[in-house]
């Protein structure tokens, strides 16, 4: 062989073996988004409306690789999670209201998670919703207690490999009309009285937690912060990891509403809760696929709620200027606050589905201050350096954070009965 040519095909493939070793914090942040959460307001969104709502997991998903991106981008420059950062160059009048709401978006996150884990703990093991509850905050504390980032890492990568295959062998048993989802996908539809769902799938997708998450685990890659052609590398490298683990995202939720649209939406079957999904299934597609949707939704309980705590715990220790840390006093009382408040909410729950949607829409709710944050922090010359956001991205950042204001003040007025869309 040609030594020239050798060497050439040598340093793409230590490039490709380089990159397969740097997958893992973007699979970390798919994990929160592929949740109880979201399989509550995906049902919603097929089983209500069919294949229309299709096109806000289209529109999220994009926002959230830009937006995700940023927030890595932020980690990777600095080597500060967007807590730390917000605690460090803004004054506490403005950063602690912020960071102290993102707690609590983080709390609503634990919430929609433990509390799917504990639907599907009933589902297969007829435990009463409460004991599910204590019993999947006190599983993935110990989860977090004892893992270090690469082992959590490669559990919950070998989670989403099993919700990924169980909605892809549900699709392969329902008829759908692959035309429907086409122009789903693609064309903007608000029907009458979606506002609500509309914003629990942003807010299920774009989640706050995970880009203070994003910020945090992308620094578990040790990399040489003087070193700016390492940076720019590690640059890359995020961002290929990044568009896979989203991309794995989209078609996971639009699995979710596919398979809502086929089999309730089709058969005018109308879902208000998880379990009545698994029993409309069980008729309809059989006891396999209603395995698969139990089994599913405990692991997506299991590891998007261990994802949660760590978000908690992120943006608990950024308070204090620290890092993620589990063995420090300030991320381990983060994780017990994340979980046990949620846990303490859940019991005063009277509908969980309800319950889970709302839980949801939260987040959107919150969302904005996220975002504003990152894009005041990631624009910043004094904290970013040369690597501060370029004019382009300051304008997709702001038409991002225009569009996620422009549908919560709709939701408000609508709230309010001001306008009805």
């Amino acid at each position: 062989m040609d030594f020239k040519k050798y060497c050439k095909q040598h340093r793409h493939s230590s490039k490709a073996e380089e990159f397969l070793r740097y997958i893992g914090p973007g699979l970390l942040i798919t994990v929160g988004f592929i949740d109880p959460g979201n399989w509550a307001s995906n049902l919603a969104a097929g089983a209500d409306y069919g294949y229309l709502l299709l096109w806000m997991v289209t529109l999220s998903t994009i926002m959230l690789i830009i937006l995700q991106h940023n927030a890595a981008h932020l980690g990777i420059a600095t080597g500060l999670c967007l807590s730390e950062a917000a605690t460090a160059y803004l004054p506490k009048w403005l950063s602690r209201p912020i960071l102290l709401s993102a707690v609590l978006a983080s709390v609503a996150t634990a919430l929609a998670e433990i509390l799917g884990g504990a639907i599907a703990l009933q589902l297969l093991f007829g435990l009463p919703l409460w004991l599910g509850s204590i019993l999947m905050a006190a599983l993935c504390s110990w989860l977090l207690r004892s893992n270090s980032y690469s082992k959590l890492e490669k559990i919950i990568i070998g989670f989403v490999s099993l919700i990924g295959l169980s909605f892809l062998a549900e699709i392969v048993m329902v008829p759908l009309d692959w035309g429907a989802a086409a122009r789903g996908w693609v064309t903007p539809s608000i029907p009458q009285g979606s506002l609500l769902v509309i914003m629990s799938v942003l807010g299920a997708v774009v989640m706050p937690h995970n880009l203070f998450l994003h910020s945090e685990v992308i620094q578990s890659r040790h990399w040489n912060l003087e070193d700016e052609a390492i940076i720019e590398r590690q640059l890359n490298f995020e961002f290929l990891d990044t568009l896979l683990s989203m991309s794995i995202g989209w078609a996971i939720n639009s699995a979710m509403i596919l398979v809502a649209a086929a089999v309730f939406f089709a058969n005018k079957v109308q879902v208000s809760y998880l379990a009545q999904a698994v029993d409309l299934l069980r008729p309809l597609l059989g006891n396999n696929a209603a395995v698969l949707f139990a089994v599913a939704l405990l692991f997506a309980g299991i590891s998007s709620t261990a994802t949660a705590g760590m978000a908690g715990a992120s943006v608990y220790a950024g308070i204090f200027g620290e890092g993620y840390d589990v063995k420090d006093p300030h991320s381990w009382h983060g994780v017990l606050l994340t979980y046990w408040l949620a846990v303490l909410v859940i019991l005063f729950i009277d509908d969980p589905f309800s319950g889970l949607i709302y839980s949801q829409m939260a987040l959107s709710v919150q969302l904005p201050w996220t975002i504003g944050l990152l894009i005041y922090l990631t624009s910043s010359k004094k904290v970013m350096g040369r690597f501060a956001n370029s004019l382009r991205l300051k304008l997709t950042l702001g038409v991002i954070g225009a569009i996620v204001i422009a549908l919560n003040i709709m939701l408000l007025l609508e709230a309010c009965g001001v306008v009805k869309f």
